[in-house]
């Protein structure tokens, strides 16, 4: 916080006449405003993985209805991964420019609505365009609360509050896959999507009334000195940022993982249904472990990478994408219905890839760019992640559908393949990550 001024001339909506503030005063204001910030940028974008991952719940049920196969939902699900990574590259640009309460707000507000709608459909051509619709919206979001965060912490405190703000993925996907498999057992699979509408329309209520533009709107100095006072415009960092090979080699590594993220998210359930015999509920309890494991992973990452390694990411990325490659091939080369080997390869995956999804997924890129440019570094981060994560839905919906073979009346699958495909992809984003050592 700038220590120029003692006062500060605050304007309540309610008063056209500005109230002055104590310096005293004024550090408690921002620092109430700053906690309402992070704390709604973390449910709120939580509320928004609600709205994203409820097909993911439901698509057993959606096939055992004979309403859908496997490759008519992959490509419904690769239609929210394209039009989302297309959608982090360019509202990550326009986020930079932009008042994110407001971005962010309408985002979720329409992703709830497009759930709801999903609710009262059956039409795999309306599945696939509103789901596309939701991808776009979706990609609203992380741009806002990464923007905000830049905007309204320092360079000391971003590494923390980031891992911190990061256990939102987490926080949702736990939520997905308890309370929507919960909801859609007892009332069928509609009810999935009408479950996370009525979530995600909550979210945008608490965006509303309490995520903030930055300090400059409340009236506040600028937190970062450096910001304030950057003299090269916000369009020429963000051109540096298309330029810098770093940032891209970093989006790649990030695209592998999000193979093996997306995986399990979108797969992972149906997987423990018909490779390992589990129950909907049961198999949906199995990856929310890793949705709960991976709070303490995401929430541990940035503040173990400022405290133990000065800000460096590369060593802990390192050893976390190695619990990535080892969680998946427990999961995927394990015992059959070995319950708690199931549990213990979640856990691993969760811790590890929450952590991922801190570093490979934005930090290590927002590190190495100018502030102005934030949002730009996240959306060519996001548009290569989500791009692959699109191209994974389709080719793991493809490569179950047509390994399956019916032997007196029992569908029978053959998963080698599909387990070569995500634990390789892992692999990849490890040593992808490497060339980036030095920067990082």
């Amino acid at each position: 916080m700038s220590k120029e001024n003692n006062m500060l001339h605050y304007f309540k909506k309610s008063s056209p006449t500005p109230v002055i503030l104590e310096e005293s005063e004024q550090k408690s204001f921002y620092k109430k405003l700053k906690w309402q910030v992070f704390i709604s940028a973390t449910l709120g974008y939580g509320l928004y993985y609600v709205c994203r991952l409820s097909i993911n719940v439901v698509k057993k049920p959606i096939v055992d209805s004979g309403l859908l196969t496997e490759s008519e939902l992959g490509l419904i699900g690769s239609a929210l991964f394209f039009a989302y990574a297309i959608g982090k590259l360019t509202n990550g640009f326009l986020a930079d420019h932009s008042n994110v309460k407001r971005f962010m707000a309408t985002g979720l507000l329409i992703s709830a609505l497009v759930n709801l709608v999903m609710g009262f459909t059956s039409s795999f051509f309306f599945f696939a365009i509103c789901w596309g619709i939701n991808g776009w919206v979706q990609s609203m979001g992380s741009p806002s609360c990464i923007v905000s965060l830049s905007r309204w912490y320092t360079d000391k405190e971003r590494g923390s509050f980031y891992g911190f703000w990061s256990t939102s993925h987490n926080i949702g996907e736990a939520l997905t896959y308890i309370l929507t498999a919960v909801v859609a057992t007892s009332f069928g699979w509609q009810w999935g999507f009408r479950a996370a509408a009525i979530v995600g329309l909550l979210g945008a209520l608490i965006i509303a009334f309490f995520f903030h533009d930055s300090p400059e709107s409340k009236g506040l100095p600028a937190v970062n000195e450096d910001f304030r006072k950057e003299k090269i415009s916000t369009w020429e960092e963000q051109k540096a940022v298309l330029k810098n090979p770093a940032v891209w080699i970093l989006a790649v590594s990030s695209a592998f993982m999000y193979i093996s993220r997306y995986a399990v998210n979108s797969w992972g359930p149906y997987y423990f249904e018909t490779a390992k015999g589990y129950t909907l509920t049961q198999a949906n309890t199995l990856v929310a472990i890793s949705a709960v494991c991976g709070i303490l992973g995401t929430a541990s990452s940035g503040f173990v990478s400022d405290k133990f390694f000065k800000g460096r990411r590369n060593k802990p990325a390192l050893i976390f994408g190695l619990m990535n490659v080892f969680a998946l091939s427990l999961f995927l080369l394990g015992p059959k219905n070995v319950w708690w080997v199931d549990a213990i390869s979640m856990v691993i995956f969760g811790l590890g890839i929450g952590a991922l999804i801190c570093y490979l997924g934005g930090l290590m890129a927002v590190d190495i760019v100018s502030k102005q440019a934030s949002g730009a570094a996240l959306g060519i981060v996001g548009v290569m992640s989500y791009a692959a994560a699109g191209i994974q839905d389709i080719a793991s919906g493809y490569l179950i559908e047509n390994n399956k073979s019916i032997v007196n009346g029992v569908t029978l699958y053959d998963f080698s393949s599909i387990t070569v495909f995500w634990i390789s992809s892992a692999v990849i984003s490890v040593v992808l990550a490497l060339f980036t050592w030095k920067k990082t």
